[in-house]
């Protein structure tokens, strides 16, 4: 029997009137049943100026969360940069490129998406999405983005949330969201 391992969320970011929200699910999964429901897959770094999102292997998630932190402090704080070297370090480090796991980062100004390949993408539209909810999470916040302008981001952040639960097997209504200082 192969290795089973531990997955599936959904992790979505939103820009919206120059308010900035991130927020996950609590859902892991093994196999094909829930192992945990109430995974917290958000973290504050620099004092809650940076908030990340994690999807994928938790162990890895957790590695890549360290390396970006220590990439924040060796640039002081400046989210991109750190991306960036964090990408290059995963393109080149045998042991990083075995790791499966993707990042959210945000800060007051800009959403980040970290990828499993190395790369760093600045997402369309101001929404970012990760995981196995994510195209639903995305497509709903789009939507409300679009029709529903009066929302805050956070508030997209949840009801998208909300309706890729809905959906989505991978996904649940134990939401975590924050808001980026």
């Amino acid at each position: 029997m192969g290795k089973i391992k531990v997955r599936s969320t959904t992790v979505l970011a939103v820009i919206h009137n120059g308010e900035v929200a991130i927020g996950a699910d609590g859902q892991a999964t093994m196999g094909n049943y829930v192992a945990k429901g109430n995974v917290k897959k958000i973290r504050k770094l620099q004092n809650g100026k940076i908030v990340t999102g994690f999807a994928g292997s938790t162990a890895d998630a957790f590695t890549l969360l360290e390396r970006f932190d220590e990439k924040l402090n060796s640039y002081g704080g400046s989210m991109k940069r750190a991306a960036i070297e964090l990408a290059k370090d995963w393109r080149m480090d045998r042991y990083l490129r075995k790791l499966e796991a993707m990042l959210i980062a945000a800060d007051k100004d800009e959403v980040l998406i970290i990828s499993g390949t190395g790369d760093v993408l600045e997402p369309d539209h101001d929404v970012a999405a990760i995981g196995s909810g994510s195209m639903y999470a995305q497509s709903a916040a789009l939507a409300l983005k679009k029709h529903a302008t009066h929302l805050s981001a956070e508030e997209m952040v949840r009801e998208a949330l909300n309706i890729a639960a809905d959906i989505c097997i991978y996904t649940n209504h134990n939401l975590v969201i924050e808001k980026v200082s």
